[in-house]
Formats: structure tokens, sequence, C-alpha cells
């Protein structure tokens, strides 16, 4: 009929697009890096304890600040004290790792030896984090580190390295005799651990700035001469 209209028909609709550009939604899968995300959250972990301790870090901030579900920690490890127990093994991880056993061995006993306490020292000072979770796990009695399945067993290969290098040395009259490679280790452990992990009360006490690079320097080099002293100067019967 004249003067009628018609209604008109909406156009069809198209269906949408996949871009992939930068910035442009699209229907591909993420891809999920399982072993990235677990560094990813281990990192943030560690700077999590070490700042606020064990019975101060929340699992919440380790989730924001590391950029995963916090469903996802709970995942790969469980519960808190888990977690803290593989950061505090990967620590230890890489301490051994520095102490490089294997290349150690091959060495001349002296040389060897001043290598050892050298890479101690570096990697207390590389890795302050190490000293501030030693600590952390000593207040809780090491009830922690005690379940590991892991971190003893790289102790052994260290102490049969330093047992290598002590007989080899006493039996080319180098060393001293009578030497416990245990107690050998608490003191090069000993000597480095307690200068940086009383850097700041020992700097106003002593009136002396023993955290610049030039006194780290030097106290490295006064621990590991203090170490070779020892285990060269053979002790002698008196008459």
């Amino acid at each position: 009929m004249a003067g009628t209209s018609r209604s008109a028909k909406p156009p069809p609709k198209r269906a949408p697009r996949k871009v992939t550009g930068a910035g442009t939604r699209t229907s591909a899968k993420v891809t999920r890096n399982p072993e990235a995300s677990r560094i990813r959250i281990l990192d943030t972990a560690r700077i999590e304890f070490v700042t606020h301790g064990l019975n101060g870090a929340r699992v919440d901030r380790i989730a924001a600040q590391s950029g995963v579900n916090k469903n996802l920690i709970y995942h790969y490890f469980g519960s808190k004290d888990a977690l803290y127990l593989a950061v505090l093994e990967r620590i230890y991880a890489d301490l051994r790792a520095r102490q490089q056993d294997q290349d150690l061995r091959e060495l001349d006993p002296v040389e060897g030896m001043r290598r050892l306490v050298g890479n101690t020292f570096d990697h207390f000072v590389a890795t302050p984090d190490l000293i501030r979770l030693m600590s952390v796990e000593n207040i809780h009695y090491g009830e922690h580190l005690k379940t590991s399945q892991t971190t003893r067993p790289l102790y052994r290969g260290l102490l049969d390295t330093i047992r290598i290098l002590l007989r080899r040395g006493q039996d080319q009259g180098i060393f001293r005799e009578g030497v416990d490679p245990v107690d050998l280790y608490l003191s090069i452990s000993g000597l480095a651990y307690f200068f940086l992990s009383n850097q700041h009360t020992l700097s106003w006490l002593l009136d002396r700035d023993l955290t610049s690079r030039d006194r780290v320097s030097r106290r490295r080099e006064h621990v590991v001469e203090m170490v070779l002293s020892y285990l060269t100067q053979l002790t002698r019967k008196t008459k």
C-alpha cells in the first residue's frame, strides 16, 4: 500500500575476525611455562622471606609480586613452609655449585684450598640473602632444613673435597696433620659469615666502614691467608 513504510532489516552479523596483532584480542590459547613460573615464584618468595622472615611472609604478597594466582603457588609447593624450604634448598645448592668441587680436586692442594676458601667468601658476598635466610632458619632451630632430602648430600661432596685436598697436602708434607674436615669448614664458613652478617653493627662499634668494597676485599684476603697459614704451619715435636 502507498504511504506504508517497510521496516529496514538489520544487517547480518559478521563473525569476529581473529587478529593477532599487539593490543588486540585473540582466541589463541596462552602457552604456559611451568618451570618459568616456578622460578619466578621462588625468586619473589626469596625476597619475601628475607624481608619479613618466615612468620611474617605472606603468600598473597608473593602471588601479587610474582604475577601468578595464589592457587598456583599451592599447586606447585603445597604450603608456605614447603615454599620456604624450596627457597632454602635452592640457595644452598647455589652455594655448593659455586664451590666447584670437581675442579678443585684437580688442583695443587694449596691452590685448591685457596680457591675453596675464596669461592665460599665470594658467594656469601654475592648472596647476602643466604646470610639472612641462614639466620632465619637458625631462629627456627633448623627444623625446615632438617626435612630436606637434597641439601645434606651436597655437603658430603664438600667434605670429600676437603679430605682429598688435605690428604694430598699432607702426603706432600705441605699441610699439617690431624686436621678435621668439619672443623676446617666451620672455620672457613664462620670467618666469612660472621664478618658479613655483622657488618653494620661492627662498623658502628669499631668506627670503621666494613661495608666498603675495599674493606670487603681486604677481609677476603685475610680469611684466605689465615686458613692457609694454619694449614701450612707444620707442628714440631718439642725436644
